[in-house]
């Protein structure tokens, strides 16, 4: 007869992977720990104390059935009831479980408002990890569809899964109440336990066996519940809703979100429908057991071998270990099944970031020498065939002002977004003043450059910290904001505000005013002035202003970057004639380059497009 050896290792495998999840609640613990050492320590003193009180109580119960038993059928005492020893007795132990109950009662309500408290600020503690740790993760990272469904099961678990510790102190309370109440019950009929084990097993294993298929099921519908939260953002936000209007596509939109809704919703019924009937299936056999085991003891009880208060202590004791540990064994594949969500949220933490800063990297100096170089710079876009730019040579000198210019899917924002080390050349390198990008400091090379991208954010802040944001650090230097959004033009557009740099900004909030778009874009530009940094960026800078305040813009703009290095990127050719040097792109590489005069003269690609571009003026 074979051995079966074959199935071991599947078997093996498959407890591990059951199993697995729960390495992770170490890690929640300390979480706890590290969030509130002090709530979390008596949360458990909470529960131990709170544990043993439930077999206590039962056997002070017991001692006042057999008193009362062994009382009966006396002769009251000559001076009356009040007076008798047995009475007192009896009163004594009532007197007790009263008070273990009143204790009991205290110490749940203490318990509950303290796992409250430390949940909260769990939840408080791990968001703040998973938004620190989202900022350090680079931007390629980001634009990846795969990272952004991790991001968004673990950002679904801070919110869901904060609660968890308290689950599992509870269950640790449970159990040290199970175990107390076994040891009690075990030493007269030692057997009952092991019946009521054995029959809640199955229901356990059922239990596991449906959280694993639930897990499954909601990672697998990851990209469909983000699609589902987009087409409800679309459907009814401000910013979607005039095109939305515009454009008929309510029921469009809805209809969508219907039929995702409904796939989604049948797999949960369909799943929800086979739990409940093996859970019924399961639950039944554990409530055969208990009542085969209260027939055994009723059975003893009559034979004489247990006193009535015995009978009352085996009966109550029982019907609560039967609960208790049903509730364990269910609570244990629940606290897996949420195990197995954790390990979201901790994989999501092992997202390391690609560009960071190097042992030892050198802070980038407060005013550049030579400026940046592009040596042979290639970058794709993962998962693209297409370069973004390629065999890439150019150079931008400290303090030269320099305009980007080409079509669309030129590679001008691409070469922005290297410049900051936002994204990290997929071949050749950049220099800056003579050595590697790379050798800076990350954070010392951002705080030197000031770039406002067409895509700016609209921030839900007060006007003040809009423009605050690109100093942060600065934040209550009103006098620094001010002069930063006169140097943009956003002076006037604040001052027609009713809490001028104190009012909140947007619609997402009850006292936001809205802005237009070239408002918008004043703001976005005094952030970069803001900034003071040593090189300023600025990617389609007026492409919401009219003529007279695009010029305005650059008169200041040209005073402001004085001295220091600047890079333009605009299709307005009124704009970009005003730079030192003109960089012409095309497929990623350098076309040509030049002042704007020379690259008119030379009658190359720019001439054909600045002639294109000004006969819509004629």
């Amino acid at each position: 007869m074979d051995a079966p050896s074959d199935d071991r290792p599947s078997l093996r495998r498959r407890a591990i992977a059951r199993l697995g999840p729960l390495r992770h609640l170490p890690a929640l613990f300390r979480l706890a720990v590290a969030a509130d050492p002090g709530l979390t320590a008596a949360s458990l003193a909470l529960r131990l104390m709170r544990a043993g009180l439930p077999a206590l109580m039962l056997y002070i119960a017991k001692l006042v059935v057999d008193a009362v038993v062994a009382g009966r059928g006396g002769p009251p005492p000559e001076a009356g009831w009040l007076a008798d020893p047995r009475l007192h007795h009896i009163a004594a132990l009532v007197a007790i479980e009263l008070a273990l109950a009143i204790a009991s009662d205290l110490l749940g309500r203490a318990t509950s408002y303290v796992d409250g408290v430390l949940a909260e600020k769990v939840g408080n503690a791990t968001t703040l990890r998973l938004m620190t740790h989202a900022a350090s993760l680079d931007l390629e990272q980001f634009e990846d569809s795969a990272v952004q469904d991790r991001l968004e099961r673990a950002r679904r678990q801070v919110a869901w899964r904060s609660n968890l510790i308290g689950q599992l102190l509870g269950q640790l309370q449970d159990l040290v109440t199970a175990l107390t109440l076994a040891v009690a019950v075990g030493t007269i009929l030692p057997g009952l336990v092991l019946l009521l084990v054995l029959a809640l097993i199955p229901a356990f294993l059922n239990e596991l066996h449906f959280n694993a298929r639930g897990y499954r099921l909601a990672w697998r519908r990851s990209p469909d519940r983000r699609e589902t939260d987009y087409l409800r953002y679309l459907g009814a936000d401000a910013h979607s809703a005039k095109e939305v209007k515009l454009f008929g596509l309510a029921s469009h939109l809805a209809e969508r979100f219907r039929d995702l809704a409904a796939r989604l919703l049948a797999e949960n019924r369909e799943l929800a429908r086979h739990r409940a009937l093996a859970g019924g299936a399961f639950a039944t056999l554990g409530t055969l057991a208990y009542y085969a085991a209260y027939l055994v003891i009723a059975g003893e009880a009559l034979a004489g071998t247990l006193t009535v208060g015995d009978l009352t202590f085996l009966g109550g004791a029982f019907l609560r270990l039967r609960g208790l540990v049903e509730g364990l064994l269910l609570g244990a594949s629940q606290l897996l099944g949420q195990a197995q969500y954790l390990d979201d949220l901790f994989s999501f933490f092992t997202i390391a970031p690609t560009i960071r800063s190097q042992p030892g990297a050198r802070p980038v100096p407060e005013r550049l020498r030579e400026g940046f170089v592009f040596e042979d710079v290639g970058y794709r876009y993962p998962g693209e065939e297409r370069w973004a730019v390629r065999h890439l040579s150019l150079r931008i000198r400290a303090g030269e002002v320099v305009a980007l210019v080409g079509e669309n899917g030129a590679g001008k924002t691409t070469i922005v977004k290297l410049l900051a080390r936002l994204y990290a050349p997929t071949e050749g390198r950049i220099l800056l003043d003579g050595r590697d990008l790379a050798e800076y400091d990350l954070d010392s090379l951002r705080a030197r450059i000031g770039v406002i991208f067409q895509d700016f954010m609209r921030f839900d802040f007060t006007a003040g910290d809009n423009i605050a944001v690109g100093r942060i650090e600065a934040r209550e230097d009103r006098d620094g904001i001010a002069l930063a959004a006169q140097r943009a033009l956003a002076d006037a557009v604040i001052a027609r505000l009713p809490g001028a740099y104190d009012q909140r900004l947007g619609r997402r909030f009850e006292d936001g005013v809205e802005l237009s778009g070239g408002e918008w874009q004043k703001v976005a530009i005094a952030r970069a002035y803001r900034r003071d940094a040593a090189v300023l960026v600025l990617d389609e800078p007026t492409a919401a202003l009219d003529a007279g305040a695009e010029a305005e813009v650059f008169r200041r703009f040209a005073d402001l970057a004085a001295g220091r290095t600047a890079l333009l990127i605009s299709h307005r050719f009124s704009t970009v004639r005003r730079a030192d040097r003109i960089v012409v792109l095309a497929g990623g590489q350098v076309l040509e380059e030049g002042t704007h005069a020379a690259l008119v003269a030379r009658g190359g690609r720019y001439a054909e497009l600045f002639e294109l571009q000004a006969a819509g003026y004629r």
